[in-house]
């Protein structure tokens, strides 16, 4: 179970960080304590894993990468998390993870999101990924993003 503060200091952050120039200060402010111990706490966090990252989440649609495609492979179970890796860890990958296959329809065990500018870009980027994965990969596809159903992360309801 989280702590009071901490489930506080998550349910007035969790939407972002106010767009101000001393954003802890204005959460701190919010939750009755210095803007200091709300940069503690999150670097508390960060070391106990209860929170992965703090950072800027750009829009990629405003920034001009309207082609969005999960590339999903096929991908031998005996290099499947070693390759995984090294896919995440490319540039143009936003986000990489193992999935359980479910055969025989769906063959796909490795999925990563890539974005474009354009689908001719979202395809070379696949093929860099394929080159990557060489004789492990079994099969592949990409399936294009047609629109936004829904894009937040895990929301903790507010306890107050």
């Amino acid at each position: 179970m989280l702590a009071d503060f901490d489930q506080r200091l998550i349910a007035a952050t969790q939407a972002g960080l106010p767009m101000v120039p001393r954003p802890y200060d204005a959460v701190g402010a919010q939750l009755g304590v210095s803007g200091a111990v709300v940069r503690e706490r999150f670097e508390g966090m960060l070391r106990e894993g209860l929170v992965r990252r703090i950072g800027a989440v750009p829009n990629h649609y405003r920034l001009g990468y309207t082609a969005n495609g999960m590339t999903v492979w096929d991908v031998d179970d005996a290099r499947v998390d070693e390759l995984g890796e090294k896919v995440g860890a490319l540039a143009f990958v936003s986000h990489c993870y193992r999935r359980p296959r479910a055969l025989p329809e769906w063959p796909y065990n490795l999925f990563a999101m890539v974005h474009g500018h354009n689908r001719v870009e979202v395809e070379r980027y696949a093929l860099q990924i394929h080159c990557l994965l060489a004789e492990a990969c079994r099969a592949q596809d990409i399936l294009y993003s047609t629109r936004i159903l829904k894009k937040t992360g895990l929301r903790l309801p507010r306890t107050e």
